[in-house]
């Protein structure tokens, strides 16, 4: 059923079978161009040929019948017999029954040669078709190398795997050589955006250490009036802000470097870390968080996987109504490890959900003074280990994010 849709959409063919149906159908037409040709030709040299023939036979007859005067003591009806064999109408009948026979032989001849010239030309278009399917597959090998390691490279977490095609200079080597260029500059691009993010925010944190302290000193000292108590205390807030702002840029430089460090993990000690962490937090948000972490063994980067459950759990507090709720969940399915947090909230449309894995993206209703870096952070920091992230809406409102990594081999259960 699927070959014949194919057969009547040839648009929906893959290359390859498009490139074999143009071949085929090409030599088909030249092929039956040529056999009419063929079939023309050979009647018009046969009928060039008629004259010739036809009164070479009526000659003959004439010859025959008067082949010399007649045989001594031959009777007189045998005389009469040689006088009517010499009578016009004798010849005409001659005649038409050699024009006849060169017709029966013209026919057989013409139409011999066109069944024949037919099976040739099925044979060897099906044999064109062989030839054209087998060429193609060999000339788009290369192709298909390239397509692989493209779709490689898009779903894996670094940019440093090349083509590096060989073989003749044709045209797939030349695509292969520009998309390797292209690796090359990406490559460069991200590696020099990732340190200059990680030198900028670097660079920022001594200042911004300077002038907390500044603020604090003067403040737990009591030398600050109280007129301007509140101002400094919002000033020590903004540069609070300031300094998860650069830390969550730098944990994003660090979680899309091309190597974290691997070494042998646990997400239900990350949720754990996570939760009293937040304890405080939630506590105040009037929050309340439920979970049990079961064992979820992986191997990566302790710290930036911390991570993932820190700005997980944070999500989901910040991100939340007074008196909601929050849940985190670890464990193991199969070949993965899992971490899953759930809250209630505002309502989510589908659509509007990879909106949230952006960057400085802060939700429509957002708690607390976040950069909008919690998620993005998340996103990256699984797909340098490997894993996959999703988020489905709840119906009632808030979100469930799910991050599956690579379970650690060599261990099972808890």
């Amino acid at each position: 059923m699927n070959r014949a849709r194919l057969l009547l959409a040839p648009h929906r063919l893959p290359l390859r079978g498009r490139l074999t149906l143009v071949t085929t159908a090409v030599f088909a037409v030249l092929g039956c161009g040529l056999l009419l040709l063929n079939w023309l030709s050979s009647r018009q040299l046969l009928g060039a040929y008629r004259d010739l023939v036809v009164p070479a036979a009526v000659t003959t007859g004439a010859v025959t019948s008067e082949a010399g005067p007649p045989v001594p003591g031959s009777s007189a009806a045998q005389a009469e017999d040689a006088q009517s064999s010499e009578a016009p109408g004798s010849t005409d009948a001659a005649s038409v029954d050699a024009a006849q026979a060169f017709n029966d032989f013209q026919d057989s001849v013409l139409g011999g040669l066109l069944l024949r010239s037919l099976l040739m030309l099925v044979v060897f278009t099906v044999l064109a078709a062989v030839l054209a399917w087998w060429a193609g597959r060999r000339s788009l090998r290369r192709l298909s190398q390239v397509t692989a390691a493209a779709q490689r490279i898009s779903t894996g977490n670094t940019l440093d795997e090349r083509l590096g095609l060989t073989g003749p200079h044709d045209e797939v080597r030349e695509l292969g050589d520009t998309f390797d260029a292209m690796l090359d500059r990406l490559d460069r691009s991200f590696t020099a955006q990732r340190r200059f993010t990680a030198h900028a925010s670097h660079e920022l944190r001594t200042p911004l250490t300077l002038q907390r302290t500044a603020l604090e000193i003067p403040l737990a000292q009591g030398r600050v009036p109280a007129d301007l108590k509140p101002a400094v205390q919002r000033a020590l807030d903004a540069n609070a802000r300031t300094e998860r702002l650069i830390a969550a840029l730098l944990t994003l430089a660090r979680g899309g470097s091309e190597a974290p460090a691997t070494q042998p993990a646990d997400l239900a000690d990350a949720a754990r870390d996570a939760l009293e962490d937040l304890a405080d937090e939630a506590r105040t948000s009037g929050i309340r968080i439920t979970g049990t972490p079961e064992p979820a063994p992986v191997a990566g980067d302790p710290a930036l996987l911390r991570q993932i459950a820190l700005n997980l759990l944070a999500n989901a507090v910040r991100h939340n109504h007074h008196d909601g709720t929050a849940s985190v969940a670890t464990g193991t399915t199969d070949a993965v490890a899992y971490i899953e947090v759930a809250n209630t909230g505002p309502v989510l449309a589908p659509d509007g959900i990879p909106a949230l894995f952006e960057a400085f993206h802060r939700g429509q209703e957002p708690r607390g003074n976040g950069a909008g870096l919690g998620l993005a952070v998340v996103r990256t920091i699984t797909v340098t280990h490997r894993g996959r992230v999703t988020a489905v809406p709840r119906a009632g409102g808030g979100l469930t994010v799910r991050v599956e990594l690579p379970r650690r081999s060599g261990v099972f259960g808890g």
